[in-house]
Formats: C-alpha cells, structure tokens, sequence
C-alpha cells in the first residue's frame, strides 16, 4: 500500500462519500480522484518523476489535499512549505530540498510571487508572469487513471521542522513511516468512514498532515479544513459540520476556553478532542474541560521525527494525571526514558526521552551528521526531558538544550513555569536562563498578564512552592510571547531580543 493508493481505494469503495469540505465546497472521493488524476497527468507531462520534490505553500484548502495526492500519485515527494514562511524562507526550502515545482495559493501569493526559483510554477487563480494558473494545469490535462507504483519504503514527505533555532532540517519520511503514524490515530481515536476530521493547525506540520489528513483517506472519512483558526471559526465549524475529531495546540484551546461564545457553543457532535505540539499545565487542562464541558480530552506526544508518535495520555487518565503525557506509547511505537548511559531511569529520575516504531523518519535530508546524532540503536532521541512516577505516567521536564545550569546546578524551566501559571493574573510565561558573569546563567521569566503584576507578590508566591535557587532573578511582562506556526514559544527569540528586565 502506498498513501495515494489509499484516495484511490476509497474514490472505489465510497465514490459519493464527501472526503473534504474547504470554503463551503464539498469533494466526493470520486471528484477528488479525478482532480488528482488530472494534475498527476500533467505532471508528467511537464517531466516529474519519481523521487522529484515538489513544493506545496497553500493554507489548509482542497487545493492543497489535490497537489498532497497527485504528487504522490507519479512517485514524486511532497515538500509542504509553512504558509507563514516569507520569501527568504521559502527560497531556502526550495533549494535545500532540490524542488522541481512549487504550487503556490492566490491566499498566500505575495509572499511567494517574486521568489527566485527556476523551477516550475504553478498557482491558484489566474496565471501571471512566470506562474501558470492551477485551473488551467488542470483543464488542459487527461483524466485517465493513474495507478501509484510506489512501495512503502519508497520517500513520501519531506517536512521542513519548526526551526526554533537556525535553519529548518528536513524530516524525510517514507510511505511506510506515514502509514505507520496514521493507522495508530486510526485505532487509538477510532476514527471510521463516518468520522469527520477538523484541520484548522497548519497541514504543513506531521500532525494535523500525517494523524488527521492522512487517517480520514485511511478509513474513508471526511477532512473538513480551515486555512486559519481562531475560535469562532472552531466554534462555528463544529456546529455547521458537526465533526468528530480535532487536533489543536494548547494555545487554540486555551484560546478557545476564554470566547464569551464557548458557553452556549453547541459541540456535542466531537467525539475526541485532542492535543499536542506544547506542554498543557495540569490546571490548563482542567480549565479546557470545564470550558468545553468535556471529558473526551487526549494528549498526544511525538517528535516529527517519529511520524509522530510518542505517547498518549487517555480522557479517563485526565482526572488524576492531567500533565502527564501518559504512561505508554500509542500503537505501533515504543518509548523509554534513558540516563546519560543509556538505561531506563528509576521512578523520580530524570531522563531523555528515546522512541522506536515504523513511523520513525528515515533521515534528515542531506544531514548525514545530524541523522547520526538523533538515533540511538535506531531510536530516536527526543531532545525531551521526563520524569516517570511510581505508576508509570510521564511527565515532561523540559526541553534539553533549555534547561538552564547556574552554578553547576541545573534548573528545568517547566517547573518554574508551571508554578507561575498558579497566578491568577498570568496565562502564558516562558522561563529561560541568561548569561551572568559568576553563575553562568540566571534564571529569567518572561510573561504575559491580564493586568500589570507586582513582582514581589509573584516572589512570595514563588517562595512557598519553589527552592530559592529555583526562583526567577529577572522578570518581565510583555504584550506576547512569540510563537511558531505550531505554538511552541521561541525561546531563542526570547534569549536574543529581550533584555530590558526588571530585577530584584
């Protein structure tokens, strides 16, 4: 089996079914087959072949589901570009991947428009200049069947990572791999044909991409897609379409939890809400349910390198465990948590989390250096550091490379974070470690609050919760914090622009 196969059988097994729903349009399986057919011709047409990577900068739209199943469908490798990439970014992806073509959406287009890139061009709406215009790719080509020859260990994605710090590396993953991923949301949410999957996070991330794109084409269910979030569109959506299943970083929840329109909002239809990508506090968790009037919660963790996959913490789990990831991973994958050695840590220890299944990637392109640092026996490091507890359930610490050292001891952001989130004023807070002339580094917090904070009543707060070693020496309130496309805070951004704190 191969991913486009997967169109294919269910364009044969439910042909009037809808398979997505984009800006109020619906798409049958066997309309969607026929568009992807048309394209898959003219590709060939224009010389693709198998192992040619294609870009693809469009937001969460039919077009972008279109162009994922064509490329696939002649052998060629899809290059999902992040839609909130500018033009140098853009450029960089183009030419670290070695991409042939870019398909590029009318709703993005100005940042695309005048990229330097000699390969093909191609674009929704009218055709100008250099870029030819979708529409016409597809009226002027054949609709004959083509059947994809791929095998499951031939590449399938090649996804560019968040890139907090430098450049992106690409995680290239097979057909195996993203199948792999997509039968284990499959089973654990159990999604089946009349299932209906909401994509609002970007499908240029392996989540939303490869456990909810890829798993509705698995089973025959319904992708019903936004090219943006906030939460009355969430809201809205849910209502009109009644779907089942949603995948959202913790801050589209939280986002969500604070409308003055959740309270009368109509969402009985979702079966599993699930979420991922950041850490939720244990007192975030339990304002979403309250919020949402759910009990159907899950928290998924995983690397892209993994598919992902990770780990699952279940909604009957939420009561008790709210802030754990879980104690086991999810169909298909294996996880521990190693010391410096390489053994599995004791109850209390802390360590790095590793991961083995089918869905882990098969390298990062054109990084042979890199790819040799993240496997482990054929596991792949996370970069994660946990905990275990007594009964087995995980619990992040923090990220590796943030944990901050000041005087030889080392000190994990998360735990302060968590702490400050207990302030009733303060939602979002990241605690980072600065360089100092004695200690190495001090510990910083940097957050954002309803209303202006007094530093002395957030330190006594402090104090009856953390060691004194433990506690912020600089403090600062800002506006926002800044965010990648997939929610994670830029730490880095953090380390290298803000400076102006308050002190002690």
């Amino acid at each position: 089996m191969n991913i486009s196969n997967l169109l294919a059988r269910g364009a044969r097994k439910y042909p009037k079914n809808i398979a997505v729903i984009s800006m109020g349009k619906e798409t049958s399986y066997e309309s969607l087959e026929n568009l992807v057919n048309r394209v898959a011709n003219r590709l060939i047409d224009t010389g693709i072949q198998k192992g040619d990577k294609i870009g693809i900068y469009m937001p969460n739209v039919l077009e972008f589901v279109v162009m994922y199943f064509a490329i696939q469908r002649v052998g060629a490798v899809v290059v999902p570009i992040n839609a909130k990439f500018v033009r140098k970014e853009i450029e960089y992806v183009l030419e670290h991947s070695d991409a042939k073509a870019i398909f590029a959406h009318e709703l993005l287009f100005s940042q695309a428009a005048d990229i330097k890139f000699d390969g093909l061009k191609v674009k929704t709406g009218e055709a100008t200049r250099e870029w030819f215009s979708l529409e016409e790719f597809i009226d002027e080509s054949s609709a004959d069947e083509i059947r994809c020859q791929l095998k499951e260990d031939d590449d399938s994605t090649l996804l560019y990572t968040s890139g907090t710090t430098g450049n992106p590396k690409g995680v290239l993953l097979t057909n195996r791999n993203v199948l792999a991923v997509s039968h284990m949301i499959a089973i654990e949410m159990e999604v089946k044909p009349e299932s209906r999957l909401l994509i609002m996070m970007p499908l240029t991330h392996s989540a939303p991409l490869n456990l909810f794109l890829v798993t509705a084409f698995l089973v025959g269910a319904t992708a019903v897609c936004t090219p943006t979030f906030t939460p009355d569109l969430l809201i809205d959506t849910v209502e009109k379409y009644k779907t089942t299943h949603f995948f959202g970083a913790p801050v589209a929840y939280l986002l969500t939890a604070g409308s003055p329109r959740i309270a009368a909002a109509d969402l009985s239809s979702m079966k599993w809400w699930v979420y991922g990508g950041a850490p939720l506090s244990k007192g975030e968790v339990l304002h979403v349910q309250k919020q949402f009037q759910t009990d159907r919660l899950v928290c998924v963790y995983g690397l892209t390198e993994a598919g992902p996959s990770g780990a699952i913490l279940h909604a009957e789990d939420h009561p008790e465990r709210a802030g754990s990831i879980g104690k086991r991973a999810p169909f298909g994958t294996e996880i521990r948590i190693i010391n410096e050695t390489g053994e599995d840590v004791l109850p209390g220890e802390i360590g790095e989390i590793i991961l083995y299944g089918e869905g882990n990637m098969k390298e990062y392109y054109k990084n042979p250096e890199e790819t040799s640092k993240i496997f482990h026996h054929g596991w792949v490091r996370s970069g994660d550091l946990a905990r275990v507890d007594e009964a087995g359930y995980m619990y992040i610490v923090d990220r590796k490379k943030d944990v901050i050292i000041s005087g030889g001891v080392n000190i994990y952001p998360k735990e302060i974070e968590d702490v400050i989130l207990g302030h009733e004023a303060i939602f979002e807070v990241a605690v980072i470690g600065v360089p100092h002339a004695e200690w190495g580094e001090t510990v910083k917090a940097v957050f954002v609050a309803k209303e202006p904070v007094l530093i002395d009543d957030l330190k006594s707060m402090l104090e009856k919760e953390l060691a004194s070693f433990k506690i912020p020496r600089l403090f600062e309130q800002v506006e926002e914090l800044p965010r990648n496309a997939s929610g994670k805070i830029l730490k880095q951004r953090l380390r290298g622009v803000m400076d102006e704190s308050t002190r002690e």
